[in-house]
């Protein structure tokens, strides 16, 4: 988004330090030369124009020009909701970061990509560091607001970006809470009767299941409704072999999903992977961890698979056929996918005008492209 990358640019302009901690970070999360070959930064992934995802397609290119990744890159926007990695009182795992929670803070997922070989590519925390110190406007705002010289220390420096990233990332440009939806729990605004058709039938635990994951408050009327649980669920979703076709993964590879966080060692949670915000999710396609559905309406007709008797129900548009298996059927969650009855499509269409109602503002221009 212009703006994001015009305010970055000022400080450079005006050969003045970022005068705040966000201020830096906005800086460091368009900053390229903080990859190996200068070609990618966290807005590369993240881009503010679309929302805060990558809109070049199922999974992200490398900065070596070749690396593609198996996974969809997730939304930055309203990241900052997600609580800290933990397991709750019933024994679940919450939050973290990353697909499989495996960053337990917004910190710790900052310090991530960098270092990721087939992501930014550099080598190391000193080498990152380094490129820092290139700039000569962080040295003095780094010292500014962390210890004095703390880029003189590695460990230090490199903590000290990923927390003011982080600190941008906790800014009101990544959750303005401003989407028509938002307008009209202020009386703002009126949803058309399709759109409060899908809104009752989000919330309604009769006619639906979409709220048993995407829920987080108790109100179904909270004005800070991030629409996810934070919880880790094995939903079945098909592998994308269109995507391994093209990064070189062995088609019939298993994404270990939550399994896959080094903090788990529970095969009971293979497959599983945290349930994201619906927050733009009209605008932020495509879909699943691995993007393998390219329309919204596609994935609801996937959730409504587990609940109708029709065989024609079963098949998902965008291949002709029958949606495929889960690649973990031990760990699907059978409750909460078959919570409900089936969908008609007046429900379905419903249900996708209404999620289109959670686009913030900025990105409402993106639902008629």
């Amino acid at each position: 988004m212009a703006c994001f990358l015009a305010i970055a640019a000022a400080s450079q302009t005006e050969n003045v330090p970022p005068a705040t901690l966000e201020a830096l970070g906005e800086a460091l999360f368009f900053d390229t030369n903080l990859s190996a070959n200068r070609t990618q930064a966290c807005a590369s992934c993240h881009d503010p124009e679309f929302a805060f995802t990558d809109p070049r397609g199922m999974a992200s290119p490398g900065d070596d020009g070749v690396s593609l990744g198996d996974r969809n890159a997730p939304t930055a926007a309203y990241a900052a909701f997600s609580p800290e990695f933990h397991r709750n009182d019933d024994g679940d795992w919450v939050g973290g970061q990353f697909l499989d929670g495996r960053a337990a803070t917004l910190e710790e997922q900052a310090g991530g990509p960098p270092l990721n070989p087939i992501e930014m590519g550099m080598p190391d925390k000193a080498a990152v560091v380094d490129r820092l110190r290139e700039n000569p406007l962080y040295p003095a705002a780094f010292d500014a607001f962390f210890d004095n010289g703390v880029l003189d220390d590695p460990e230090a420096g490199y903590d000290a970006m990923t927390r003011a990233i982080a600190a941008f990332e906790r800014t009101e440009s990544f959750a303005p809470f401003d989407s028509k939806y938002d307008r009209f729990l202020r009386g703002e605004a009126k949803l058309t009767d399709q759109e409060e058709l899908g809104r009752v039938l989000f919330f309604s635990q009769q006619f639906t299941n979409c709220n048993l994951c995407h829920q987080l408050a108790t109100s179904a009327i909270d004005r800070q409704e991030t629409f996810s649980d934070y919880r880790f669920h094995n939903i079945g979703t098909p592998e994308n072999l269109a995507l391994r076709e093209t990064n070189g993964v062995e088609p019939g590879t298993v994404d270990d999903g939550l399994l896959a966080n080094p903090a788990i060692d529970d095969p009971g949670e293979r497959g599983k992977f945290r349930t994201p915000t619906l927050r733009n999710v009209a605008v932020t396609g495509p879909y699943m961890h691995n993007g393998v559905f390219e329309d919204l309406r596609t994935v609801i007709l996937f959730y409504n698979q587990y609940n109708t008797k029709s065989e024609t129900r079963r098949i998902n548009p965008e291949t002709g056929e029958t949606f495929a298996p889960p690649p973990v059927p031990d760990t699907l969650a059978v409750k909460e996918l078959t919570h409900g009855p089936a969908l008609d499509d007046k429900r379905v269409d419903a249900l996708v005008a209404f999620l289109k109602t959670l686009t913030d503002a900025r990105y409402e221009h993106l639902l008629d492209e």
